[in-house]
Protein backbone atom coordinates (compact mmCIF):
# COMPACT_ATOMS: atom_id res chain seq x y z
CA UNK A 1 0.00 0.00 0.00
CA UNK A 2 2.81 2.20 0.90
CA UNK A 3 4.37 1.99 -2.61
CA UNK A 4 1.02 2.98 -4.02
CA UNK A 5 1.16 5.91 -1.95
CA UNK A 6 3.96 6.93 -3.31
CA UNK A 7 2.93 6.29 -6.72
CA UNK A 8 -0.37 8.74 -6.01
CA UNK A 9 2.02 11.41 -4.35
CA UNK A 10 4.36 11.30 -6.87
CA UNK A 11 1.89 11.72 -9.95
CA UNK A 12 0.20 14.74 -7.70
CA UNK A 13 2.96 16.76 -7.33
CA UNK A 14 3.92 16.32 -11.49
CA UNK A 15 1.14 17.50 -12.40
CA UNK A 16 1.11 20.51 -9.32
CA UNK A 17 3.97 21.54 -11.21
CA UNK A 18 2.22 21.13 -14.93
CA UNK A 19 -0.09 23.58 -13.61
CA UNK A 20 1.66 25.80 -12.34
CA UNK A 21 4.24 26.03 -15.63
CA UNK A 22 0.97 26.72 -17.78
CA UNK A 23 0.33 29.86 -16.05
CA UNK A 24 4.20 30.73 -17.19
CA UNK A 25 3.55 33.07 -19.95
CA UNK A 26 6.80 33.21 -22.27
CA UNK A 27 6.33 29.15 -22.05
CA UNK A 28 7.38 28.08 -25.54
CA UNK A 29 5.50 25.38 -27.66
CA UNK A 30 8.21 22.79 -26.83
CA UNK A 31 8.02 23.16 -23.66
CA UNK A 32 4.11 23.11 -23.83
CA UNK A 33 4.22 19.78 -25.45
CA UNK A 34 6.39 18.49 -23.30
CA UNK A 35 3.95 19.93 -20.56
CA UNK A 36 1.28 18.31 -22.08
CA UNK A 37 2.55 15.12 -22.12
CA UNK A 38 3.79 14.95 -18.43
CA UNK A 39 -0.01 15.96 -17.54
CA UNK A 40 -1.21 13.05 -19.50
CA UNK A 41 1.39 10.65 -18.18
CA UNK A 42 0.68 11.49 -14.06
CA UNK A 43 -3.32 11.30 -14.57
CA UNK A 44 -2.77 8.09 -15.86
CA UNK A 45 -0.62 6.65 -13.18
CA UNK A 46 -2.67 8.83 -10.79
CA UNK A 47 -5.66 6.80 -12.65
CA UNK A 48 -3.79 3.38 -12.59
CA UNK A 49 -2.81 3.82 -8.33
CA UNK A 50 -6.05 4.52 -7.32
CA UNK A 51 -7.74 1.55 -9.77
CA UNK A 52 -5.10 -0.88 -7.36
CA UNK A 53 -6.35 0.83 -4.18
CA UNK A 54 -9.78 0.31 -5.36
CA UNK A 55 -10.52 3.57 -5.56
CA UNK A 56 -13.36 3.70 -8.67
CA UNK A 57 -14.41 6.79 -8.47
CA UNK A 58 -11.51 8.20 -8.41
CA UNK A 59 -9.80 6.30 -11.08
CA UNK A 60 -12.24 7.66 -13.33
CA UNK A 61 -12.10 10.87 -12.95
CA UNK A 62 -7.96 10.60 -13.56
CA UNK A 63 -8.67 8.67 -17.11
CA UNK A 64 -11.23 11.36 -17.73
CA UNK A 65 -9.07 13.99 -17.17
CA UNK A 66 -6.41 12.12 -19.31
CA UNK A 67 -8.70 12.08 -21.85
CA UNK A 68 -9.48 15.69 -22.13
CA UNK A 69 -5.84 16.06 -22.67
CA UNK A 70 -5.62 13.77 -25.34
CA UNK A 71 -9.29 12.35 -26.53
CA UNK A 72 -6.28 9.15 -28.33
CA UNK A 73 -4.71 8.00 -25.40
CA UNK A 74 -4.26 4.25 -25.94
CA UNK A 75 -3.26 4.20 -22.29
CA UNK A 76 -6.27 6.15 -21.07
CA UNK A 77 -9.13 4.26 -23.03
CA UNK A 78 -6.68 0.68 -21.53
CA UNK A 79 -7.08 1.59 -18.68
CA UNK A 80 -11.72 2.77 -19.05
CA UNK A 81 -11.29 -0.70 -20.24
CA UNK A 82 -9.87 -2.52 -17.11
CA UNK A 83 -12.32 0.26 -15.01
CA UNK A 84 -15.61 -0.94 -17.65
CA UNK A 85 -14.79 -4.37 -16.74
CA UNK A 86 -14.69 -4.13 -13.01
CA UNK A 87 -17.97 -2.31 -13.05
CA UNK A 88 -19.35 -4.99 -15.23
CA UNK A 89 -19.95 -2.95 -17.95
CA UNK A 90 -19.38 -5.41 -20.67
CA UNK A 91 -20.00 -3.35 -23.76
CA UNK A 92 -18.04 0.09 -22.71
CA UNK A 93 -14.99 -2.40 -21.67
CA UNK A 94 -15.03 -3.81 -25.07
CA UNK A 95 -15.14 -0.65 -26.95
CA UNK A 96 -12.64 1.02 -24.29
CA UNK A 97 -9.95 -1.83 -25.41
CA UNK A 98 -11.23 -2.09 -29.06
CA UNK A 99 -10.22 1.63 -28.62
CA UNK A 100 -6.64 1.36 -27.23
CA UNK A 101 -5.91 -1.13 -29.99
CA UNK A 102 -7.10 0.74 -32.73
CA UNK A 103 -4.77 4.31 -31.33
CA UNK A 104 -1.96 2.13 -31.08
CA UNK A 105 -1.87 -0.97 -32.85
CA UNK A 106 1.46 -2.11 -31.07
CA UNK A 107 0.40 -1.52 -27.63
CA UNK A 108 0.76 -4.85 -26.48
CA UNK A 109 -0.84 -4.70 -22.80
CA UNK A 110 -3.50 -3.80 -24.56
CA UNK A 111 -4.18 -6.78 -26.29
CA UNK A 112 -3.60 -8.84 -23.16
CA UNK A 113 -6.08 -6.76 -21.48
CA UNK A 114 -8.20 -7.59 -24.08
CA UNK A 115 -7.81 -11.23 -25.02
CA UNK A 116 -8.52 -11.21 -20.63
CA UNK A 117 -11.59 -9.62 -21.05
CA UNK A 118 -12.83 -11.96 -23.99
CA UNK A 119 -11.75 -15.32 -22.38
CA UNK A 120 -13.96 -14.05 -19.28
CA UNK A 121 -17.05 -13.95 -21.65
CA UNK A 122 -16.20 -17.43 -22.74
CA UNK A 123 -15.48 -15.87 -26.60
CA UNK A 124 -12.47 -18.05 -27.03
CA UNK A 125 -11.91 -18.05 -30.40
CA UNK A 126 -11.22 -14.58 -30.36
CA UNK A 127 -9.47 -14.17 -26.91
CA UNK A 128 -6.83 -16.78 -28.69
CA UNK A 129 -6.42 -14.06 -31.52
CA UNK A 130 -5.77 -11.76 -28.97
CA UNK A 131 -3.49 -13.66 -27.19
CA UNK A 132 -1.98 -15.01 -30.43
CA UNK A 133 -1.23 -11.16 -31.21
CA UNK A 134 0.21 -10.30 -28.08
CA UNK A 135 2.42 -12.86 -28.06
CA UNK A 136 4.34 -11.99 -30.83
CA UNK A 137 5.86 -9.15 -29.46
CA UNK A 138 9.30 -10.55 -28.67
CA UNK A 139 10.24 -7.33 -26.33
CA UNK A 140 6.91 -7.58 -24.03
CA UNK A 141 8.18 -7.98 -20.52
CA UNK A 142 4.80 -10.55 -19.53
CA UNK A 143 5.50 -12.91 -22.81
CA UNK A 144 5.72 -16.04 -21.00
CA UNK A 145 2.14 -15.33 -19.28
CA UNK A 146 1.04 -14.71 -22.52
CA UNK A 147 1.81 -17.56 -24.12
CA UNK A 148 0.63 -19.39 -21.25
CA UNK A 149 -2.80 -17.31 -22.04
CA UNK A 150 -2.67 -18.96 -25.31
CA UNK A 151 -2.20 -22.05 -24.23
CA UNK A 152 -4.95 -21.82 -21.56
CA UNK A 153 -7.18 -20.85 -24.65
CA UNK A 154 -6.41 -23.32 -27.14
CA UNK A 155 -7.33 -25.72 -24.67
CA UNK A 156 -10.59 -23.98 -24.44
CA UNK A 157 -10.93 -24.92 -28.34
CA UNK A 158 -9.95 -28.29 -28.41
CA UNK A 159 -6.15 -27.60 -29.66
CA UNK A 160 -4.04 -29.95 -27.31
CA UNK A 161 -0.86 -29.81 -29.47
CA UNK A 162 -0.96 -25.91 -29.96
CA UNK A 163 -1.07 -25.83 -25.78
CA UNK A 164 1.31 -28.02 -25.19
CA UNK A 165 3.77 -25.94 -27.49
CA UNK A 166 2.22 -22.39 -26.11
CA UNK A 167 3.27 -24.12 -22.39
CA UNK A 168 5.78 -25.20 -22.79
CA UNK A 169 7.27 -22.07 -24.92
CA UNK A 170 5.97 -19.94 -22.33
CA UNK A 171 8.39 -21.96 -19.92
CA UNK A 172 11.23 -21.55 -22.34
CA UNK A 173 11.12 -17.97 -21.52
CA UNK A 174 10.28 -18.22 -17.67
CA UNK A 175 11.33 -21.67 -15.95
CA UNK A 176 9.74 -20.48 -12.79
CA UNK A 177 5.89 -19.94 -14.36
CA UNK A 178 3.81 -22.14 -12.09
CA UNK A 179 0.85 -21.53 -14.45
CA UNK A 180 2.67 -23.68 -17.40
CA UNK A 181 3.81 -26.40 -15.39
CA UNK A 182 0.31 -27.12 -13.84
CA UNK A 183 -1.17 -27.27 -17.15
CA UNK A 184 1.52 -29.06 -18.57
CA UNK A 185 1.90 -31.77 -15.58
CA UNK A 186 -2.65 -32.13 -16.34
CA UNK A 187 -2.53 -32.43 -19.97
CA UNK A 188 0.48 -35.47 -19.35
CA UNK A 189 -1.94 -36.83 -17.22
CA UNK A 190 -4.94 -36.76 -19.55
CA UNK A 191 -2.32 -38.75 -22.16
CA UNK A 192 -1.66 -40.92 -19.54
CA UNK A 193 2.20 -40.26 -19.60
CA UNK A 194 2.41 -40.31 -15.75
CA UNK A 195 6.22 -39.89 -15.52
CA UNK A 196 6.15 -36.45 -17.67
CA UNK A 197 2.98 -35.76 -15.46
CA UNK A 198 4.45 -35.93 -11.85
CA UNK A 199 7.90 -34.27 -13.33
CA UNK A 200 6.06 -31.00 -14.21
CA UNK A 201 3.54 -31.73 -10.70
CA UNK A 202 6.65 -31.47 -8.90
CA UNK A 203 8.13 -28.68 -10.68
CA UNK A 204 4.65 -26.73 -9.90
CA UNK A 205 5.27 -27.57 -5.71
CA UNK A 206 8.68 -26.00 -6.05
CA UNK A 207 7.78 -22.63 -6.99
CA UNK A 208 4.05 -22.33 -6.13
CA UNK A 209 1.36 -23.13 -3.11
CA UNK A 210 -0.28 -26.15 -3.46
CA UNK A 211 -3.94 -25.19 -4.83
CA UNK A 212 -7.26 -27.60 -5.17
CA UNK A 213 -5.91 -28.63 -8.89
CA UNK A 214 -2.53 -29.25 -8.24
CA UNK A 215 -2.87 -31.31 -5.24
CA UNK A 216 -6.28 -33.61 -6.59
CA UNK A 217 -3.82 -34.31 -9.34
CA UNK A 218 -0.67 -35.03 -7.18
CA UNK A 219 -3.70 -37.69 -5.32
CA UNK A 220 -4.40 -39.54 -8.68
CA UNK A 221 -0.60 -39.57 -9.35
CA UNK A 222 0.25 -41.09 -6.38
CA UNK A 223 -2.17 -43.53 -6.15
CA UNK A 224 -1.24 -44.71 -10.20
CA UNK A 225 2.42 -44.96 -8.33
CA UNK A 226 0.70 -46.70 -5.34
CA UNK A 227 2.82 -44.07 -2.79
CA UNK A 228 0.20 -44.20 -0.14
CA UNK A 229 2.13 -41.82 2.08
CA UNK A 230 2.37 -39.18 -0.63
CA UNK A 231 -1.23 -39.93 -1.95
CA UNK A 232 -2.27 -39.12 2.26
CA UNK A 233 -0.22 -35.85 2.41
CA UNK A 234 -1.70 -34.52 -0.55
CA UNK A 235 -5.53 -35.55 0.58
CA UNK A 236 -4.85 -34.19 3.68
CA UNK A 237 -3.79 -31.05 2.34
CA UNK A 238 -6.35 -30.91 0.07
CA UNK A 239 -8.99 -31.20 2.85
CA UNK A 240 -7.19 -29.04 5.19
CA UNK A 241 -6.75 -26.24 2.69
CA UNK A 242 -9.37 -26.11 0.52
CA UNK A 243 -12.44 -28.12 1.96
CA UNK A 244 -15.04 -26.62 -0.20
CA UNK A 245 -13.16 -27.10 -3.55
CA UNK A 246 -14.58 -29.21 -6.27
CA UNK A 247 -11.76 -31.12 -6.35
CA UNK A 248 -12.26 -31.69 -2.50
CA UNK A 249 -15.56 -33.06 -3.71
CA UNK A 250 -14.57 -35.29 -5.95
CA UNK A 251 -11.91 -36.88 -4.30
CA UNK A 252 -14.78 -37.46 -1.70
CA UNK A 253 -16.79 -39.24 -4.22
CA UNK A 254 -13.80 -41.08 -5.40
CA UNK A 255 -12.66 -41.88 -1.52
CA UNK A 256 -16.44 -43.08 -1.16
CA UNK A 257 -16.82 -45.50 -3.96
CA UNK A 258 -16.71 -49.28 -2.72
CA UNK A 259 -14.78 -51.72 -4.62
CA UNK A 260 -17.08 -54.61 -5.81
CA UNK A 261 -15.94 -58.04 -3.51
CA UNK A 262 -15.53 -61.40 -5.91
CA UNK A 263 -18.16 -63.63 -4.91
Amino acid sequence: MSKIRRIVSNALALVLVVVLSGCVQSQSSTSRVVDKRKALDSYIALAVAYLQQGDRDAARRNFEKALEIDKGSAEAHNGMGLLYKLTGETALAEQSFQRAIKENRSFTQARLNYGVFLYAQNRFAEAYDAFEAASKDLSYNRRALTLAYVGQTALKLGDEARAESAFEHSLNIDNTLSLSMIELAQLYFDKEDYAQSKRYLDQYSAVAKPSPKSLWLGIRIERIFGNKDKEASYALALRNLHPYSKEYLEYKNLKNQQVPRSE
